[in-house]
């Protein structure tokens, strides 16, 4: 097959026919927010109902107090609990609920129509009584523990414990969610938006976990010893008379003394607020004037992330030795930071949103269904991909057994984007095929084979995984990845000039590394796809060559039972 129509899919990613892409990102950008006075008086921030407000905030307050009842008056330790992943994965429930807020704040700033329809479905009458007796009993079947078990032997019953709270924790979301509205209303307000909610929840799931993954990188020795200066400067300020060390980075008042970590310095939060601002900055590219935003937004952003830093660990200090050092070590210094993170990014968002000066008015885009577009066909499998991933780490003890349910749900996924993955198909070149042998015989060059990586299976159950396996590395993962980050991430930055080029490459590829264990194997395997993707603007070369360099993985993996190589 000729590919008359992959150049025109991927004409369309690149932005020369933007009209047929998915809006900026899924369908969030929203072009005509900063028109005329006249369209901005018709859209204004709709009027959300009271019960639209208190509602939300009863259930953040339940989540407060439940996280802070499990974490401070219950003897839990993940590690002895038999289930450490469930277990941390329970702990991390309450951080990702507080990114999901932010996130979702960005999308309701930057998509008009969601905003609109969601306080249009928020002032119908509140629901029946069962969805609220659903809610209350979901509440109570999480307090159940505390209540029936012997904090001794808490950690032994955790099996029950996990289920309680599963259970309860989803039936007191459903039901909270549906005493706002009704599921008919959410079903509606969801329809065409599922991509990106899908991406935002996978964003609130990963964002704390990349956070911890990259702890060691939080080091910056002059900025910490400007934050205990810092922090120093304020307990002084506040009445108490600060005790510590400079060099060994201890501070304290009265009889609580803590080590300020290097993780504390702050950079974390810079990370982060960045990473926010980014995407801020990527949603409204077409009205946001960069160059004012960077030079002001951005740098009083990391400030006010810096100054909530230092109020936090001062008042973890006041805390731990005015009120409870167990409620300062534990439950305020773990959600704290988070809590100050959402704060500050739903603040910005709001002052950025308003200051016209940073601002320009461009004309309205019409908007395009979900449905046939090709950018979703790119970005949707990939969030499929990721979710079963993070599913497969919290939920199994030995993630490899979780790898046929990612397999179904690759597939899945595929095959909802089918109609605009045809249109890729077409005779791969000769570079793709040799480039890909290259990078799967250098990939097992500098491979260094720990040996197992199989789960703890026999006759027919590992028969079937490893061809599950296979196919999987083999044919669902390369399509997948490189659709995301060759067809979308590459063909969105990258343009004819070479100093784009450049810049999508190295933005493609080391996304494409940061996925991988690998990181600089990886990152030149990514370069490698770039370019051949990139010699004639066909993603199925670049597809193609991913494929045989996984096949050629695979069968090593596969001839020496040593599947740690893949």
């Amino acid at each position: 097959m000729i590919c008359r129509r992959s150049a025109i899919v991927w004409s369309e990613v690149r932005g020369i026919r933007i009209g047929n892409e998915i809006c900026d990102i899924m369908g969030v950008m929203n072009r005509d927010t900063f028109a005329s006075d006249h369209e901005r008086k018709a859209q204004r921030v709709p009027r959300f109902p009271m019960r639209a407000v208190l509602l939300p905030a009863l259930l953040l307050a339940e989540l407060v107090v439940i996280a802070l009842l499990f974490q401070l008056a219950t003897p839990i330790e993940c590690r002895l609990t038999g289930m450490a992943l469930a277990c941390r994965a329970l702990r991390g429930v309450a951080v990702s609920l507080m990114c999901l807020a932010a996130l979702l704040g960005v999308y309701l700033w930057a998509a008009t129509s969601a905003r609109h329809a969601l306080a249009g479905l928020l002032r119908a009458p509140a629901q029946g009584w069962h969805w609220q007796a659903l809610h209350v009993l979901g509440a109570v079947l999480m307090l159940l523990p505390v209540v029936l078990i012997p904090s001794s032997g808490l950690n032994d019953a955790f099996g029950a414990v996990f289920a309680l709270l599963i259970l309860g924790g989803a039936m007191a979301a459903v039901g909270g969610l549906f005493w706002l509205a009704p599921p008919a209303a959410w079903w509606d307000w969801t329809r065409g938006r599922w991509p990106v909610l899908l991406m935002l929840f996978l964003g609130a799931a990963l964002l704390p976990m990349a956070a911890a993954a990259a702890g060691p990188l939080w080091y910056w020795q002059r900025l910490t010893e400007v934050t205990f200066a810092g922090v120093a400067v304020l307990l002084w300020l506040i009445g108490e008379q600060p005790v510590g060390n400079p060099a060994t980075q201890v501070l304290g008042t009265g009889d609580f003394i803590v080590a300020i970590a290097d993780s504390c310095s702050g950079v974390e939060g810079f990370a982060l607020i960045t990473a926010f601002l980014a995407l801020y900055a990527w949603l409204f590219r077409d009205t946001l004037r960069m160059a004012r935003f960077w030079a002001v937004i951005w740098p009083a952003a990391l400030l006010a992330s810096w100054l909530l830093n230092v109020v936090r660990i001062a008042a973890l200090v006041w805390i731990g030795a005015h009120v409870s050092p167990d409620l300062a070590v534990g439950g305020f210094h773990s959600f704290a930071g988070w809590l100050f993170f959402t704060a500050l990014a739903l603040g910005v968002l709001i002052v950025a949103s308003r200051v016209r000066w940073l601002h320009r008015e461009v004309g309205q885009t019409p908007s395009v269904p979900l449905s046939g577009d090709p950018a979703a066909a790119l970005i949707v499998p990939f969030i499929v991909f990721m979710a079963s991933g993070v599913v497969a780490q919290t939920f199994w003890s030995d993630p490899a057994e979780a790898y046929p349910w990612q397999v179904a749900a690759m597939f899945v996924a595929l095959w909802w984007a089918r109609r605009p993955l045809i249109g890729l198909i077409c005779v791969p070149s000769v570079l793709s095929i040799g480039a890909g042998l290259l990078v799967g015989a250098v990939w097992l060059a500098l491979a260094e084979g720990q040996g197992g990586g199989a789960p703890a299976l026999a006759g027919a159950a590992l028969v079937v995984w490893i061809a599950v396996r296979v196919i999987g590395t083999a044919l669902f993962v390369p399509i997948i990845e490189e659709a995301f980050f060759r067809g979308y991430v590459l063909a969105r930055i990258a343009d004819d000039r070479l100093i784009w080029r450049i810049g999508g490459i190295a933005v493609s590829s080391a996304l494409f590394a940061l996925l991988h264990g690998r990181f600089v194997e990886a990152g030149l395997a990514g370069v490698v796809f770039c370019l051949v993707y990139l010699h004639r603007g066909r993603l199925m070369d670049a597809v193609i060559s991913h494929a045989v360099a996984n096949t050629v993985i695979a069968a090593a993996a596969l001839w020496y039972g040593d599947w740690s190589l893949i």
